[in-house]
């Protein structure tokens, strides 16, 4: 399922700035960054569980903001891209 974390981390001193570069870390894991702080990941449901767990174990719930918002499997018609920085699609393959 397509899935889109979106995330604000309180980045005041340097134990929350270091805080903010282990959640996007851990974001890139799962996905692909689309903007500063949006990434949009595919996953099945225990890898939706295991990065969710993480992430709550990371961020600081009183000044941190994390949304995951689940698009689904019939996410074609449900995402448009407008704009000029293009991504790839995430199901095609992908040859380096």
């Amino acid at each position: 399922m397509l899935i889109v974390i979106t995330y604000d981390v309180s980045t005041k001193d340097s134990a929350s700035r270091k805080r903010l570069r282990k959640v996007s870390k851990l974001c890139q894991d799962y996905g692909i960054r689309v903007q500063n702080s949006v990434f949009e990941c595919f996953v099945d449901s225990t890898q939706l569980k295991q990065l969710e767990f993480k992430l709550i174990n990371l961020i600081n719930d009183e000044t941190d903001i994390l949304r995951i918002y689940r698009i689904g499997d019939k996410h074609k018609n449900k995402v448009k891209h407008i704009g000029a920085k293009e991504t790839f699609d995430l199901e095609d393959s992908l040859f380096i």
